[in-house]
């Protein structure tokens, strides 16, 4: 147990220190956040992958201090070093893939030309070396007993997290914050791309029973019909419809029991911040009109930790890296705020 006689949790947030101004390392923190900046196959506003530093940057300004729950933070939390290897190798692929679409948009036909081919291939092993490096790396902190978070990055990051903990839970759901299904098969040929992890997850890790997504409102139709096709894995809770309700009268407490009642007991929270209202995330990838506030999020939380559901995990994406900052400030409050989540569900 680190000795916090020393530190002052009321004072300014020293910029010298770790994530959130906290005096923890990675052997005397709980909860170890692994960055991983990602971003190959975004395909509309790039910059995700260089948010992270944003977002610690503007971490140590929050106060610590937490009405319900004011001594969580001293479990520790700790971030660790970003790669710069994966994020020099995810600058290269997207480049290769801006190529390929460029290509592809024109209407000209891959098969008719060997070096997009090959374009081709290296991105998509490039997607399936970062699920490997994401699972090697999350596994080795789940196996130091630790709880582990993943800050990105685009969402393509989730699914090597999602198959190290299928090692240690036989059986658990994902509740996924997110603007988009992400349940294609492929997405401008890129199998692993950001639009996809949904799918690849659910087909390739049986040990996730159910996927429930809150404030969906943008998807294709191959997505619907396999989400129709699977409606006994996956509950939708698209955004038209949440409104809807509210506008009939239904209490946002009503409609976030339900949410809570179609997950199972252990919860993966895959939080893409697009799933919010588009202020709230200015410069992401692909904001979409609608969405939630993040205060209807904290009743879904609250409920779920009445309940008994645990968190066993969570991701934090897309999070944009605009030029006036407010993207990487409201993202810092909102991994401050899934710590603590994450930490009160484990308590």
């Amino acid at each position: 147990m680190i000795d916090l006689s020393s530190f002052d949790p009321n004072a300014a947030g020293n910029p010298q220190s770790n994530i959130f101004g906290l005096p923890f390392t990675e052997d005397n923190a709980r909860l170890i956040i692994q960055p991983v900046p990602w971003e190959a196959t975004v395909n509309i506003y790039p910059g995700t992958a260089r948010c992270i530093s944003s977002i610690v940057r503007h971490s140590v300004h929050i106060d610590l201090f937490w009405k319900e729950h004011p001594d969580l933070w001293k479990q520790g939390i700790f971030i660790r070093e970003t790669n710069q290897k994966i994020l020099l190798k995810s600058d290269y692929l997207r480049k290769e893939a801006e190529l390929l679409v460029g290509y592809t948009c024109c209407g000209k036909a891959l098969c008719d030309n060997d070096f997009m081919q090959k374009n081709l291939k290296e991105i998509n092993c490039g997607g399936a070396y970062l699920n490997t490096w994401v699972y090697d790396h999350t596994k080795d902190i789940i196996e130091k007993g630790k709880l582990a978070a993943l800050l990105g990055g685009d969402h393509s990051i989730s699914q090597g997290m999602v198959q190290a903990l299928s090692e240690k839970y036989n059986d658990f759901g994902i509740l996924q914050i997110d603007a988009h299904c992400e349940l294609r098969k492929s997405y401008e040929g890129f199998v692993y791309s950001h639009a996809c992890v949904m799918r690849n997850i659910l087909d390739k890790i049986p040990q996730v029973t159910k996927l429930v997504q809150v404030g969906t409102r943008e998807f294709c139709e191959e997505e619907y019909n396999y989400l129709k096709e699977n409606s006994g894995r996956i509950k939708t809770f698209f955004d038209e419809d949440l409104k809807e309700e509210q506008y009939n009268g239904k209490s946002w407490y009503e409609i976030s029991k339900s949410i809570v009642d179609a997950l199972p007991q252990y919860v993966y929270l895959s939080f893409d911040i697009d799933g919010l209202k588009p202020y709230y995330c200015p410069s992401a990838n692909s904001p979409v009109v609608g969405g939630l506030e993040y205060d209807q999020l904290k009743t879904i939380f609250k409920l779920m930790k009445q309940q008994g559901k645990t968190i066993i995990g969570f991701d934090l994406c897309q999070v944009g890296n605009g030029r006036v900052g407010t993207d990487a400030q409201v993202g810092s409050y909102i991994l401050w705020d899934l710590c603590n989540q994450f930490l009160h569900s484990n308590s």
